[in-house]
């Protein structure tokens, strides 16, 4: 029966994470420097960026052909100047302008993050081998923008755990919003639902097959904390997280402390004494 148990969760939670891999689009990246290698070109991300006084470029450093893709964007955080300009450079012939003043600026809304951006245009072209650059600006130089480069959407563990990590920030500084507004966009219930189910079945886990070894590793008896104690321990732990990084450690710890809490109030896995097994 705990085989079973431990199996339906374990493929219940495997399902959930394949399903959260639909739910992304661009990867994001959090832009600090003037200057930026791209070295994967022909995989999707977004670039957020602040000009502060001088253009910011993007080197591109191909020996191989690929599928050249460049759009600009500006978030909306109510505002927004629609005055960035990207210019795409084939070592240093101009390609292509988009954007910028003359544009016609389009809004779009992205559902995964439910934000809405100004388009100012895009560019794609089969690119042969070579140094290319992308130049972005503005009149002044004092903008906010998204730089999407590549089409291919892809992410591997890494790439979801740097997403979730640096978009609270984006949602800070470039849609002037709280991070915990990320609970009810499709990204964050997504996440949510994965990084919780892995703490189900940590806790699961954990009762099941650990709980009573560690018992009697301490000599048969484990100290009782609170249920009341743990569900408000897990519930500041998930307000701290959602409201600051939302960082996936965290959100775990407090999903673990929760279902822990939940699977001792309801008398899963076994009582809170273990028979000691030093002789009399």
């Amino acid at each position: 029966m705990k085989v079973r148990k431990l199996a339906a969760a374990l493929t219940l939670v495997g399902l959930l994470a394949l399903g959260a891999g639909s739910a992304f689009a661009h990867q994001p990246v959090l832009v600090d420097s003037e200057a930026t290698e791209v070295l994967e070109p022909e995989i999707s991300k977004a670039y957020f960026g602040k000009l502060v006084g001088e253009p910011h470029t993007y080197r591109i450093a191909s020996a191989v052909e690929f599928d050249l893709y460049v759009g600009i964007l500006v978030p909306e955080d109510g505002s927004p100047k629609k005055d960035v300009a990207a210019e795409i450079f084939a070592g240093t012939e101009l390609m292509a302008a988009i954007g910028g003043v003359g544009a016609d600026w389009v809004t779009f809304y992205e559902p995964f993050g439910q934000n809405t951006y100004w388009d100012g245009g895009e560019y794609r072209t089969r690119a042969p081998a070579g140094v290319y650059t992308i130049k972005i600006s503005s009149p002044d130089n004092q903008s906010k923008y998204s730089l999407a480069i590549g089409e291919i959407e892809f992410f591997d563990l890494e790439d979801r755990a740097n997403a979730l990590v640096v978009l609270p920030e984006i949602q800070r500084e470039f849609f002037g919003t709280s991070p915990v507004e990320m609970v009810g966009t499709r990204f964050g219930i997504f996440n949510l639902v994965v990084i919780l189910g892995a703490a189900l079945v940590s806790s699961l886990l954990y009762r099941l097959l650990l709980r009573n070894t560690l018992v009697r590793l301490v000599g048969g008896r484990l100290r009782h904390i609170g249920w009341g104690y743990r569900v408000a321990t897990a519930i500041a732990l998930f307000g701290w997280a959602i409201s600051t990084s939302w960082n996936p450690a965290l959100l775990f710890l407090s999903g673990f402390a929760l279902f822990e809490a939940l699977l001792s109030r309801f008398g899963v896995a076994g009582s809170e004494k273990v028979a000691s097994a030093r002789p009399r």
